[in-house]
């Protein structure tokens, strides 16, 4: 996103960012208990007697993964259930990729550690809390935005819909306008959907404050749109997110009403 009037067409030279966290624990296994007075195999004692033991955590999946053309950090982390995500990824490899995680190339060799797993099904989630029910919204204040009573404990996706569904939540907290469609609109245009995206080419870029992430936000405007509550990293999907919706706001009055280059 460039700074105030100024506008321009982001070309983005996918870099990597992603992440998928396992579940883990919830299936037990019953054994039953034998009695001694008889010689032959004992009847199984009443459920209530049982024993029951935790499933043990099956160990991480680990490969050597031969990087190819068009490869990204980001994309490596997903196709391979990398536990931690790409910034794992980039942390057991940064021997062989270097100081700057967004330049990779063919050939390299990185070592590719998959998630754990302890049950069938796995739910990636941002936040190891429990679910637990959102609270009702409250009613809408006098400028129209409805302000959403954050639940105790609630979890999202750690993909693009999560994030703008997080983000909307936060939002909405923040009196900020904006819809999923209307993010998810200018997400596709301005990165594909890589929060790592960046622009390295315009006159942005010249100046030495690329547009970075999913809705391509440069350094000084995310600096003073960020959202209070999101990481202070514009590379951060939900925090890229919100500062963009803060800025659009303010300036055109909603995400909503961006249809191009902004």
């Amino acid at each position: 996103m460039p700074g105030r009037g100024k506008h321009r067409r982001a070309r983005m030279n996918p870099i990597t960012r992603g992440v998928v966290a396992a579940g883990t624990g919830g299936a037990a296994l019953t054994l039953p208990l034998l009695g001694a007075a008889h010689a032959s195999a004992a009847e199984p004692q009443s459920a209530s007697a049982a024993q029951v033991l935790p499933q043990a955590a099956q160990p991480a999946k680990s490969l050597t993964y031969t990087v190819t053309k068009g490869d990204t950090l980001y994309r490596i982390a997903v196709k391979h259930d990398v536990s931690g995500g790409w910034k794992q990824l980039y942390k057991d490899n940064r021997s062989v990729v270097g100081d700057d995680p967004k330049l990779i190339h063919p050939g390299l060799k990185l070592k590719v550690k998959g998630a754990e797993a302890t049950a069938p099904e796995k739910e990636a989630t941002r936040s190891s809390a429990p679910a637990e029910p959102a609270a009702e919204p409250a009613a809408k204040p006098a400028g129209g935005v409805a302000q959403a009573t954050q639940a105790s404990a609630k979890t999202y996706a750690d993909n693009l819909d999560g994030w703008i569904r997080e983000a909307l939540d936060i939002m909405a907290q923040k009196g900020i306008p904006g819809t999923y469609d209307g993010i998810h609109r200018n997400i596709m245009r301005e990165s594909s959907g890589n929060p790592l995206a960046i622009n390295d080419w315009d006159s942005n870029a010249a100046k030495g404050t690329p547009s970075k992430g999913l809705l391509q936000v440069i350094d000084p405007t995310f600096a003073a749109y960020h959202v209070e509550g999101t990481p202070f990293d514009p590379y951060d999907p939900v925090a890229n997110i919100t500062a963009a919706c803060n800025y659009a706001a303010d300036r055109y009055g909603s995400i909503d009403n961006v249809n191009g280059p902004y």
